[in-house]
């Protein structure tokens, strides 16, 4: 396949010689702007008259985005924002009088230095909102502006940006074949131990406008007409989209998808979007409106980490369009494919860790008389969402899974019952548990935390055996009971059922000290032993990917040796059609051509994790090829001599991407070699071809990120040496 690109990105460059450029030595502002990083051969156009700056851009369907700033100090920083028909034309303004805000939220940290990595931060049972925290609204003094260009994109700076207690700059990026502007605050502070919040948007009104528009949990577009007396509210939206409708068109207001949201244990719709006067209890006489950042309260809530001198990019969306509220809203649903993820022929999405208490509600319904049984709302919304299997973690806060087996055995026959009921030609739904890691010790300390279990068929098994009694009997009404009570006997379940095991939110929460303090264990050993899981947990906005803590860990569990795994994990405790479930979501693509049936068994499922055939994404990023040397994922490339050897990866896209890695380890270092993509466009594809070279090295895999911070990243191919 030969390099795709967008044909909207090749008129990026031919627009350049649209616009005459003026040099800040020819200007009258006051307020010089520094141009020394920036090149017309972006395909942005740049301007400088006096004091206000013109960025033109080709979007696509043959418009142009024109974005005007006013440099004047006290002046509304945007000073238009709008479409053109051409380079130069005139443009239909969106919006006028405009001021990029920030509200910070400040609280602190209660770091925990006792996880493997030892470094605090790495915390989720932590929730800032019970200590003392307060709101502070960003002031942004004119003292320098410069404009920089990377690929077929430019970014203007404005600076000095503060917050409270942090400092930084605004940043406007436009890039070239879309109709975003992308608004980031990149702030940091000297002050240690610090958590945050933000919300972000603009203040001001335009006399153009006509309403504010949303879509409502229930799918409902809802509209209320424009009034900037209004005092500020909050709404529980479905997509994060807030829609600004005018008479030439609307201006959608969303968050980067996924790195907006922190981890929570429940998906609940916080309200992301306001609009009104003194929103946060600030600027009472100024309507604003945009995205924020919550829930605020609760138990477990832990926010965003704010390190020392970390910089914090706080992200926001704009997007621009012609038509009406509706229309604005498709374009922004198109960037996260209408919140689903997207069929990939040859492979099955599959998503784990979801403790939905199927069982015990099951039979809670049942003692009620309640024939039928309704079908759960978790399962229309999995399959709206493009779910083809969804792996349980029941019992976990529910049930009775220490019980002997008089309570155990019919909640574990409740939970294979509702898994056969719920599940068709189109949905896989998969019995599971998360298991406490009192199981497999061997040694203090030597146990796994909280670990995932996963079987190809319905097994029935006891979480206690006496000395006295068998490992396995049989029963005329369960079949085979095994019965549980060593490391030694969770290996002999796991070999004989053929089942897999791996740890649940490793390196923190209540598995902060694994898989480090396991990795010589048998049982971690054991090729029924698939890895970790990965998760974007902690959050920290200074980080241009996700998860870091369990990426970091894939590479490390590579360079110890064994060939391990990291699929991706949710670890949410409620679904309904209301919650903002996408944002929190990642998704498993399997290497499956079809989906197996609940009766027929799922060791397909089992096959392919254990294989590593599969890529875990955000959703707005598809890897559906990567080999090296013509070997894929899981498998083994005997190295050429002098070690050099070509990667392929096929990508499709929707953010503009930033950047990709190939990433190998020798067993002791890891090495990283980066591919930019900051000349990516959105809704784009492209073949990747990169030599590299890999001597010595024993494992390489690959990642991507877009400008979203939304990624992808495969399984290691293992590397040997032909000797």
């Amino acid at each position: 396949m030969s390099d795709v690109r967008q044909p909207l990105q090749a008129m990026a460059f031919l627009a350049a010689g649209a616009f005459a450029l003026v040099g800040a030595a020819e200007a009258a502002s006051t307020l010089p702007v520094d141009l020394s990083g920036y090149s017309p051969q972006c395909g942005v156009a740049v301007q400088q008259k006096e004091s206000r700056l013109r960025l033109s851009w080709p979007m696509d369907r043959q418009e142009y985005g024109q974005l005007t700033l006013n440099l004047t100090p006290g002046e509304p920083l945007i000073e238009e924002l709008g479409i053109a028909p051409s380079a130069d034309g005139a443009a239909a303004a969106l919006l006028r009088s405009a001021e990029p805000v920030y509200y910070l939220t400040v609280g602190t940290r209660a770091l925990a230095p006792n996880n493997a990595l030892g470094d605090g931060w790495t915390v989720f049972f932590d929730s800032p909102n019970d200590r003392p925290h307060r709101p502070f609204l960003s002031e942004l003094a004119r003292r320098h502006v410069r404009v920089t260009s990377e690929g077929s994109r430019a970014t203007v700076a404005v600076g000095d940006l503060t917050i409270g207690s942090f400092r930084g700059e605004l940043l406007l990026t436009v890039y070239g074949g879309s109709r975003l502007v992308h608004l980031e605050a990149v702030v940091a502070t000297e002050e240690d131990q610090r958590a945050i919040l933000y919300d972000a948007g603009l203040h001001g009104a335009s006399p153009t406008w006509r309403a504010m528009a949303w879509m409502d949990t229930e799918g409902r577009l809802q509209r209320t007409p424009f009034d900037p007396r209004v005092d500020a509210r909050r709404l529980a939206v479905r997509h994060r989209a807030l829609i600004v409708e005018g008479a030439q068109g609307c201006v959608a207001c969303f968050p980067p998808p996924h790195q907006f949201y922190f981890p929570v244990d429940h998906t609940t719709n916080h309200r992301c979007v306001w609009f009104g006067r003194g929103h946060k209890g600030l600027a009472n006489d100024r309507f604003g409106f945009g995205i924020a950042q919550g829930p605020e309260a609760g138990r477990f809530v832990p926010w965003v980490n704010a390190p020392p001198r970390s910089r914090q990019r706080l992200g926001c969306f704009l997007l621009l369009s012609r038509g009406k509220a509706e229309d604005a809203l498709h374009e922004t649903l198109r960037y996260t494919h209408g919140d689903r993820f997207p069929a990939l022929p040859g492979h099955r999405t599959f998503t784990s860790h979801y403790h939905l208490a199927v069982a015990v509600t099951a039979m809670e319904e049942k003692a009620k008389d309640r024939w039928p049984l309704p079908v759960p709302e978790f399962v229309r919304v999995f399959k709206d969402m493009g779910v083809n299997m969804v792996h349980l973690a029941d019992f976990h806060g529910d049930g009775h899974p220490r019980d002997p087996g008089p309570l155990r055995l019919p909640e574990l026959e409740a939970l294979f019952a509702e898994c056969r009921r719920l599940s068709d030609a189109d949905f896989l739904l998969i019995p599971g548990e998360e298991i406490s890691g009192i199981l497999g010790v061997t040694a203090p300390g030597k146990h796994p935390g909280h670990w995932m279990s996963l079987f190809p068929k319905p097994v029935y098994w006891i979480m206690q055996r006496h000395p006295d009694q068998p490992f396995v009997e049989q029963t005329e009404r369960y079949g085979n009971v095994y019965r549980v009570g060593s490391a030694a006997d969770m290996m002999e379940l796991l070999r004989r059922e053929v089942g897999l095991g791996w740890v649940a939110h490793p390196r923190i929460k209540a598995s902060h000290w694994t898989p480090d303090s396991i990795r010589h264990e048998p049982y971690y050993l054991a090729d029924y032993w698939l890895g970790a899981a990965w998760k974007a947990m902690p959050a920290d906005c200074s980080r241009l990917r996700l998860g870091e803590r369990a990426l970091d860990l894939l590479n490390d569990m590579a360079n110890w040796g064994q060939r391990k795994y990291l699929p991706g994990e949710v670890d949410v405790f409620k679904i309904d059609h209301t919650h903002e479930l996408y944002g929190h979501m990642n998704i498993n693509y399997l290497q499956l051509d079809r989906l197996p049936r609940f009766d027929d068994g799922w060791q397909s499922v089992l096959d392919t994790l254990r294989a590593g055939r599969f890529f875990v994404t955000t959703g707005e990023v598809l890897i559906t090829e990567f080999t090296v040397g013509g070997k894929a994922s899981g498998q083994t490339l005997t190295l050429p001599k002098g070690g050099r050897v070509e990667a392929r990866i096929s990508l499709e896209w929707t953010f503009p991407l930033r950047f990709a890695e190939l990433i190998s380890g020798d067993g002791r270092n890891v090495y990283r070699h980066r591919i930019d993509l900051s000349d990516t466009g959105p809704f784009g594809r492209r073949m990747l071809s990169v030599p590299i070279e890999l001597t010595g090295r024993t494992w390489v895999r690959f990642e991507v990120w877009d400008v979203a911070v939304n990624g992808a990243y495969t399984q290691p191919v293992w590397l040997t040496t032909d000797r």
